[in-house]
């Protein structure tokens, strides 16, 4: 198979500008009036939305992976990285930590330069251990063997994708790494786009580069906005999209030097990714509006803290008294009072039924 990175033209890779430049325009639009709208809601609930995208940023990139990261672990370290005072933190595992600080470093620190130590930083960060499930990995340096993407059962294996051979990764790396610090003119929105389909199609570590490829285009998109703040998931659009995500990427690496397709579907992407955030804004607003009612209450530091939980949508399932008595730490009686204590308050309301599969849902407007 002649894989783009065999061609003679790489890595100088082209699109269709024209074509292009309609839906370019529509995404900086869009891109341009959600960032209005954050500036006008205040300090504290711009980063209540920076810390609820990167927490959907973080679960879905390594959900894409396969992997499934605890929503509360993932909020409180972040909110430690950043300084945010959020209330109820719980300890984080070493793999959350690490996808974290990867993550973090690479939106709030996304005007230092990207260099090879520093991605070996963050691939060290993802694999703590130097293992990847089972599996023993070069952690912290470039792959030093054959790279190939497959999938299906052992024995029937199918071949999607095999990437450049190790003894080419030093110079490729330098190329990509060169370009990212000095990408000239080009758009900061088709830079991201370029950067995450140049790294991914070089794959050069073990694993992680997936995971890795994101980070760099959030990184390029935070340099495009000249802020730290995300308030929009590319991740968690790619995990909605994964399937076409990885066929885009399939057909765009075995085709000629004209990327436009993979530009054209990255564009398109993060364009739906901007308008999912109005959803984000709005919870963001309605967890703001819920707490004013209750300003002058006294609630307790468990009411406050299931609360919580609920209104930043890492809940799973129905509330009962035996999930409050487990998440608050507590006995079943003292569930149950603080349960009815917020009833009464017009916090919770029963839902329909009864019985041992009685639960409650929060009261949003009043």
């Amino acid at each position: 198979m002649n894989y783009i990175w065999n061609l003679d033209q790489w890595p100088k890779l082209s699109w269709n500008t024209e074509q292009l430049t309609p839906l370019l325009t529509r995404v900086s639009h869009e891109q341009g009036r959600l960032l209005g709208k954050m500036e006008g809601l205040g300090f504290d609930l711009q980063d209540e939305a920076h810390l609820r995208t990167l927490t959907d940023d973080v679960i879905k990139s390594s959900e894409i992976e396969g992997e499934n990261l605890p929503h509360d672990q993932v909020r409180s370290s972040l909110a430690r990285r950043l300084g945010l005072d959020i209330g109820g933190l719980v300890p984080a595992d070493r793999e959350v930590e690490g996808v974290v600080e990867m993550m973090t470093d690479a939106t709030v620190n996304y005007a230092a330069p990207l260099t090879e130590e520093r991605l070996f930083d963050w691939h060290a960060a993802l694999f703590p251990t130097g293992r990847s499930g089972m599996s023993r990995i070069t952690v912290g340096a470039w792959r030093n063997g054959p790279m190939e993407v497959v999938s299906g059962p052992i024995g029937r294996e199918r071949t999607h994708y095999e990437a450049p051979p190790a003894d080419r990764l030093d110079e490729e790396m330098d190329a990509f790494l060169n370009w990212f610090a000095e990408p000239g003119s080009l758009d900061g929105l088709l830079a991201a786009g370029l950067a995450h389909f140049w790294f991914v199609t070089l794959h050069p570590f073990d694993d992680g580069n997936g995971r890795i490829a994101r980070a760099i285009a959030d990184m390029a998109l935070a340099r495009a906005e000249v802020s730290p703040k995300r308030f929009y998931s590319m991740s968690a659009q790619i995990r909605t999209e994964r399937n076409d995500y990885y066929d885009m990427l399939e057909q765009t690496q075995k085709n000629g030097p004209d990327i436009t397709p993979w530009m054209e579907w990255f564009l398109s992407c993060l364009h739906r990714a901007i308008e999912g955030a109005g959803g984000s804004v709005g919870t963001v607003l309605q967890k703001a509006r819920f707490w004013q009612r209750f300003a002058t209450e006294s609630l307790n530091e468990r009411q406050i803290k299931v609360l919580n939980r609920l209104l930043d949508g890492g809940f799973e399932g129905k509330l009962t008294s035996s999930k409050w008595a487990k998440l608050a730490q507590c006995s079943q009686d003292t569930a149950g009072r603080d349960i009815n204590d917020l009833l009464e308050r017009g916090a919770l309301k029963k839902d329909p039924g009864g019985g041992r599969s009685t639960s409650y849902s929060l009261v949003l407007e009043k």
